[in-house]
């Protein structure tokens, strides 16, 4: 059921951040569903970072080492609460379009 392809689109963001198509992964679940993904990066040896945001829900960062320094240098790991620059770092780091996060960021400073 549900929680099956909730798996299947957690390990094609693994597979994708494997191959190199990303160096960051944000994968938003329930604490319930974290405690299989987590172990499910272990076993893969995958550097994360899980933040606890909200009614049960549970951000999990993944992937690139140097990424996630970056993150844990942010201001804050409430994503409601970051910089205009902080989201501008984090979106161009999760391989948002480039010229999006251009324009989001004039439209946060400017």
């Amino acid at each position: 059921g549900r929680e099956e392809l909730w798996m299947e689109l957690f390990s094609n963001l693994v597979y994708e951040y494997k191959k190199g198509v990303r160096d960051l992964i944000l994968f938003t679940c329930t604490k319930s569903q974290a405690v299989e993904y987590l172990n499910y990066l272990n076993k893969l040896n995958i550097k994360y970072l899980a933040v606890t945001v909200g009614e049960g829900k549970i951000n999990l960062f993944f992937g690139n080492d140097k990424c996630l320094q970056i993150l844990k240098g942010f201001s804050s790991l409430n994503l409601d609460e970051i910089s205009a620059h902080e989201d501008f770092i984090l979106g161009i780091m999760l391989g948002y379009s480039r010229s999006e996060q251009y324009s989001r960021l004039l439209a946060k400073t400017c």
